[in-house]
């Protein structure tokens, strides 16, 4: 399966704090003015980012597909979007699927011979 095309807007996006905390936000409350974003960052959460700053961060989530906005009146609300999200997921789900390890086992008591099936034959040196 090829890789999603963007995934690596969409990773960039997602390894700031301040946009993942942005999305979580409306996540808890979607379709959030800019103000309205501004204020739950500072008081929910002690950011304290001019409303210029938190409009750059906006605009990358937006570049990268995760928000999506919308014109309300003179208001532009902003709305949470995990479709790019999705493909990049399932293609780790997908691949991974047989090679799932649970909760109620431990990654390191897994048997070394599963492990040894799996990897291509290499030559000794």
């Amino acid at each position: 399966m090829p890789i999603v095309s963007g995934v690596e807007d969409i990773f960039k996006a997602l390894a700031d704090s301040t946009r993942c905390t942005i999305l979580d936000e409306l996540t808890d409350r979607n379709g959030q003015t800019l103000f309205e974003i501004c204020s739950r960052l500072t008081t929910k959460h002690g950011i304290g980012l001019t409303r210029q700053a938190i409009s750059q961060h906006l605009g990358i989530l937006e570049a990268a597909g995760l928000i999506k906005t919308m014109r309300k009146g003179r208001y532009k609300l902003h709305y949470i979007n995990t479709k790019p999200l999705e493909p990049i997921v399932q293609r780790w789900l997908d691949k991974n699927a047989a090679n799932y390890i649970d909760d109620d086992h431990d990654a390191g008591t897994v048997d070394r011979r599963d492990h040894d099936e799996n990897q291509p034959n290499q030559r000794a040196r």
